[in-house]
């Protein structure tokens, strides 16, 4: 199947109330995790790659192997480039071949996140690519594994704010703040219900839920029921898959670097099957 955009995966998910997920790969065994289960699961993914991540990979060799990969594929996936800050950083992903990217201008004044993210969207218009943008803020960095954060309401997303930010840009999806934060949570969760419901009464796009550190089923849950039908899953899964290596090597039995490779590989693939059943995606 051909690369797809969020356009063509999301609509379905906000028509039957259930999410797709945005798995994060930093190489090629987490990209092979990913595609893998989307073909034994038969269900739509988000392949994300982030711009944090940039550093680790040959993105000129790595992005046309993921597009090769993925069009042998009879499942839809979309290639997103996640959490792009910059213009120049989008133009290089719009160029390599990304089918969806995320330009993170949250950090930036109102009237400045909504020039720069008009951009993107007309220059992805171009290509036929998506865009995502967010408006609030995520807070705990993108990449960040190791220190918790607290949420801040004082970054949430206001609704109304939200409704006119869609209508001047055109985004495709709007990543939302209601009480989630990038790596992992500094105590409870707790995830702003009504504000969601309220953002998802006035704009008429996707809503997308970044910062899964944390939470429960249940929280997954009411966040889909409420309009989230994108979901960012990244740094759980990563820690996941270093603590079983650290089981294993701790056994002492002798192991070469390509079997703990596929140690680290099954376990991403069994968080990602469980999120998977959780985010209920591809619900008849």
């Amino acid at each position: 199947m051909a690369i797809v955009s969020l356009r063509e995966v999301l609509q379905d998910a906000m028509v039957k109330r259930y999410a797709v997920g945005s798995f994060n790969a930093a190489d090629h065994s987490m990209a092979e995790a990913i595609l893998e289960v989307s073909e034994e699961r038969n269900v739509p993914v988000i392949l994300s790659v982030a711009e944090v991540h940039f550093r680790y990979l040959n993105l000129e060799r790595f992005i046309p192997y993921l597009r090769q990969r993925i069009e042998t594929m009879a499942t839809p996936v979309v290639l997103h480039l996640d959490h792009g800050l910059s213009l120049d950083t989008i133009v290089q992903g719009l160029d390599l071949g990304f089918s969806s990217v995320m330009i993170d201008a949250s950090s930036l004044p109102y009237e400045e996140n909504v020039a720069l993210t008009s951009k993107v969207v007309e220059l992805a218009r171009g290509f036929g690519a998506s865009v995502e943008a967010e408006l609030g803020h995520v807070g705990g960095g993108e990449g960040n594994l190791t220190d918790g954060t607290e949420a801040d309401p004082s970054m949430f997303t206001d609704p109304k704010q939200a409704a006119a930010f869609v209508r001047a840009t055109g985004v495709d999806a709007l990543a939302v703040a209601i009480g989630t934060v990038h790596g992992p949570y500094k105590g409870e969760p707790q995830l702003d219900l009504d504000l969601l419901k309220e953002i998802c009464s006035l704009v008429d796009v996707p809503l997308v839920l970044h910062g899964g550190s944390g939470l429960s089923r249940g929280h997954f849950q009411s966040a889909i029921a409420n309009g989230i039908t994108k979901i960012n899953y990244f740094t759980e899964g990563s820690l996941a898959a270093v603590e079983e290596v650290r089981r294993v090597l701790a056994t002492g039995t002798p192991i070469g670097y390509p079997d703990l490779i596929g140690v680290a590989k099954r376990r991403v693939k069994e968080i990602i099957s469980e999120q998977i059943e959780i985010f209920g995606t591809g619900k008849p």
